[in-house]
């Protein structure tokens, strides 16, 4: 969608609720795991009431729950100690993505005249910022410190990176690729902030790419093939993609960073859309169209999976890594709590060494 250049609109207010702690419903979702581990329980369930929810995230100094509702064109904020709806914040516009950091969330809207991320006050409910963008938004992420907002832009002849300074307010571009028919994917930031790994398209087929943020400039690329979900910074200098098509359906591809190859792959089948780490990157939860898989990264084994009943859309890890939140498309987010380590698998590893469940190092890979 072709952004018009819009000057800083102010945008309504907040739907206030009385916080109340929700009835808690154990047939709300369910936990299977393969084998004997069994480390999650339902905590309870949030009705936030606004229709399909598109994207989930925590702000984690808060602990302060958000979720975008797109059919109602609001933001909503959740307590995360009463799990119950805190309010509604209006965006004159269709949210998508968001991302949260000190009290503040950034949320990607579509409107008729252009894309914009806002930003919106998740104390009092008031939107205190709107950066219109030119072409399509289709990625955000934002980095460890809160200081930047990365947002994936398609146009009809290239690609690029917008970066806001949240500081500053102001906007900077790393220019990707021309040409048409490319997307960015997925985006994500490494722990120290100085490079981001973007996940894009054209019509050979999908790229890793590695982007020096301090230079704006393409350090490596990792060539893929099948459409990328999403993908995720794991231990020890690997990445993990997340791909989906009709031929190999659900794959989560290993990348060497260090070498930028792929070393491997695990097969997950179904028709995965997000993949979340845990925050000591030893679980994985990846999104499918009817439940949440819960990967092991340490050996790549699937170690079960979460059915909340209907279809989840996005899934969030509390800091600590005690709890996760399925939100999906009747308007409900599910709070898990999960054991925090693993160390029944770490003792497992003291002795072989990881495997990978149903996988294989895939054939004829390039680099471009």
């Amino acid at each position: 969608m072709t952004m018009a250049k819009n000057i800083l609109r102010a945008i309504t207010a907040i739907v206030r609720r009385d916080a109340k702690t929700p009835d808690t419903d154990d047939s709300a979702g369910s936990v299977t795991f393969d084998g004997a581990l069994d480390d999650l329980d339902v905590a309870g369930l949030v009705e936030v009431g606004r229709g399909p929810i598109a994207d989930i995230a925590i702000d984690a100094d808060r602990e302060t729950i958000v979720v975008t509702n797109s059919a109602a064109d609001c933001l909503t904020v959740i307590n995360p100690y009463t799990l119950a709806p805190v309010g509604s914040v209006r965006l004159n516009g269709e949210p998508f993505a968001v991302a949260a950091a000190d009290d503040r969330a950034y949320v990607s809207v579509v409107t008729a005249g252009h894309d914009a991320i806002k930003v919106v006050d998740t104390i009092t409910g008031s939107v205190l910022a709107e950066y219109p963008l030119a072409m399509t938004v289709t990625a955000l992420a934002m980095s460890p410190d809160g200081k930047r907002v990365f947002v994936g832009r398609s146009g009809h002849d290239r690609i690029d990176v917008a970066v806001i300074d949240t500081a500053a307010e102001r906007v900077g571009t790393i220019d990707l690729a021309s040409g048409a028919g490319a997307g960015v994917d997925a985006l994500r930031v490494d722990a120290s902030g100085k490079r981001l790994y973007v996940a894009t398209t054209d019509p050979r087929g999908s790229r890793m790419v590695t982007v020096n943020i301090e230079t704006a400039q393409i350090e490596s690329t990792v060539w893929i093939g099948a459409p990328i979900r999403d993908l995720a910074l794991g231990a020890d200098g690997k990445a993990l993609v997340l791909t989906s098509d009709r031929q190999r359906r659900g794959v989560v591809h290993i990348v060497d960073l260090s070498t930028a190859a792929v070393v491997g792959a695990i097969q997950i089948g179904g028709a995965p859309t997000q993949l979340v780490l845990s925050p000591d990157a030893t679980r994985a939860y990846v999104v499918d169209y009817d439940r949440v898989i819960v990967l092991c990264t340490l050996t790549n084994e699937i170690l079960g999976s979460i059915d909340v009943g209907v279809q989840p859309a996005a899934v969030a890890v509390r800091r600590d890594g005690a709890r996760v939140y399925v939100a999906d498309y009747s308007g409900q987010v599910n709070a898990f709590d999960v054991a925090a380590e693993l160390p029944a698998l770490y003792s497992r590893l003291v002795a072989s060494e990881p495997r990978q469940a149903g996988a294989a190092v895939l054939p004829s890979l390039q680099t471009a």
